[in-house]
């Protein structure tokens, strides 16, 4: 499906977007597809390197902000893609301002950062909404839909790849952090969204090498989900397997064409903006998730 395939016809103003970041997943990502529209309009990019911010504003007619604050008087909605120190601690400035935000995950490297940035958008009553990037595709939507209706006794998932042994998204946050922070909200958000919500996470292992966690579900479920950003495979495997007095479920999302979640992204983020109203995949989604990432390890 086509980045800029959207339906039904978009009727309301674009939103004005201000892109904060110019690396690898900025310019593959957020910028293109906050440009192809017709919801969305990519107005201007500030970065730390101006030069990269030119580089991933220029192939969209977007302008380059000389300061954050420029950009923020440019927008109605800031999207972030840099490390997550640094989105926790622009998009309180940016909700402070007024502006919708569209999230990386995680939320923050802490949970009490994510928790002062969740503060603040209730404060500010703006809109939010986090890019888990499975959640938007028809497939999962669809597995989640039948998972929803089954009586699922309990689940393996893992998601494994070779990212952090080199190449683009080898960076320093990930090297330090790991695969919790990087993959584990992708996981347990659909683990979540799956079986019923988590009430209880153990870890287990390393998370820059290899990590397990067990997870309880009030539904009295109990998932596993392996994972590693460190290991060598041809392609990343993203995996989910229901059991339980029914066929196996599963969700491959290794085989998943990520380039159908952009429109649905991009269009229920402006949705959510034109209405006041977000989803229910918005900060409180990542402040949840954050949760159990710090409970998993001990914190």
């Amino acid at each position: 499906m086509p980045v800029t395939t959207t339906s039904p016809t978009w009727t309301h103003a674009p939103v004005r977007v201000g892109l904060v970041g110019a690396g690898p997943w900025a310019r593959a990502v957020h910028a293109r597809v906050l440009a192809a529209g017709p919801e969305t309009r990519l107005t201007s990019v500030w970065a730390r390197r101006p030069e990269a911010a030119r580089e991933t504003a220029a192939p969209h007619g977007a302008a380059v902000a000389a300061t954050f604050e420029e950009l923020l008087d440019d927008c109605e909605a800031v999207a972030f893609s840099v490390p997550p120190s640094v989105q926790a601690t622009l998009a309180v400035r940016a909700a402070e301002a007024g502006k919708a935000l569209l999230l990386e995950k995680p939320l923050a490297l802490g949970l009490p950062s994510a928790r002062r940035l969740v503060d603040a958008i209730d404060t500010s009553g703006v809109v939010s909404q986090l890019v888990l990037t499975n959640r938007y595709h028809p497939v999962t939507r669809q597995f989640l839909a039948e998972a929803r209706e089954l009586d699922v006794s309990g689940a393996r998932a893992c998601c494994l790849s070779g990212a952090f042994l080199g190449g683009d998204f080898a960076t320093p946050w990930r090297l330090e952090h790991g695969a919790l922070l990087d993959l584990g909200p992708h996981l347990l958000d659909l683990l979540d969204a799956a079986l019923g919500p988590i009430v209880r996470v153990r870890g287990a292992g390393d998370p820059r090498r290899w990590l397990e966690l067990t997870c309880e579900h009030d539904s009295g479920a109990v998932s596993q989900a392996s994972l590693s950003g460190s290991v060598d495979v041809e392609r990343g495997i993203t995996r989910i397997e229901l059991f339980g007095r029914h066929p196996e479920l599963v969700l491959d999302g290794g085989a998943l064409d990520h380039e159908e979640s952009w429109p649905v992204l991009r269009r229920e983020f402006a949705t959510a903006v034109r209405s006041g109203r977000p989803g229910e995949l918005d900060a409180h989604r990542g402040l949840h998730l954050q949760t159990l990432m710090a409970q998993a390890l001990g914190d």
